[in-house]
């Protein structure tokens, strides 16, 4: 069974679009090799640690951070111009809140503990970058995860909680110790990694790679 890490932060686009290009990757290993089996395993990354827990204004944000509206305009439109062919129609105008994304990932990480977290994933995705909906709000975390069959009643009893919270964040130190600081970063089988939103096809090399190392 391959191992697939996915690095990444929920309020960053490029790691929406990353996990499309990791998909169509495995549909590419799975061409050759009908039999391939991975798990994916989906790891913390903070973009901005600073994030107060209640978010921030969007826009002024990434205005300040990036030099004015213009440059943001334009970074939009490269990541709208790349997140088309992978069927993602980024409606950034509806963001109104950069969340901070700690509770999510705990949701994450609570799901995890439970089985595959794709489906949530998938839908916070959405949540943030096609609805413009908060994902540092615990009521609407709670919905997500009803809609993708947890129990809200017990999810809600988790998020209000501090349970996990200092797991999460060792595990986020721990990546950025190991060197990581640009999301997506995609760890295959603990040794072969790769920094960004790359291709598929340099995602399934490294695949490849991973599992002809593991034969020899």
């Amino acid at each position: 069974m391959t191992t697939l890490e996915i690095v990444s932060d929920l309020v960053c686009p490029w790691c929406f679009i990353g996990l499309r290009r990791l998909d169509a990757a495995i549909a590419e290993i799975r061409r050759d090799d009908p039999d391939f089996a991975c798990e994916k395993r989906w790891r913390p990354f903070f973009l901005n640690p600073d994030t107060p827990p209640e978010g921030e204004p969007y826009r002024p944000f990434l205005e300040k951070k990036f030099g004015g509206a213009a440059p943001v305009d334009a970074l939009f439109e490269r990541v709208r111009a790349a997140g088309r062919p992978w069927g993602i129609d980024y409606a950034f105008e509806k963001i109104e809140v950069r969340a901070n994304t700690l509770l999510a990932h705990r949701l994450i990480h609570w799901a995890q503990q439970r089985g595959d977290a794709a489906q949530i994933v998938e839908r916070l995705f959405v949540a943030q970058f096609q609805r413009g909906e908060r994902i540092g709000d615990p009521a609407l975390l709670v919905q997500v995860a009803v809609e993708c069959g947890y129990p809200g009643a017990e999810v809600a009893l988790y998020l209000a909680s501090g349970q996990d919270v200092d797991e999460v964040r060792a595990m986020e130190r721990q990546f950025r110790a190991m060197g990581i600081s640009m999301v997506p970063t995609f760890i295959v089988n603990g040794r072969h990694v790769v920094v960004g939103a790359e291709d598929p096809a340099i995602l399934a090399a490294a695949i490849r790679q991973s599992l002809a190392a593991g034969r020899a």
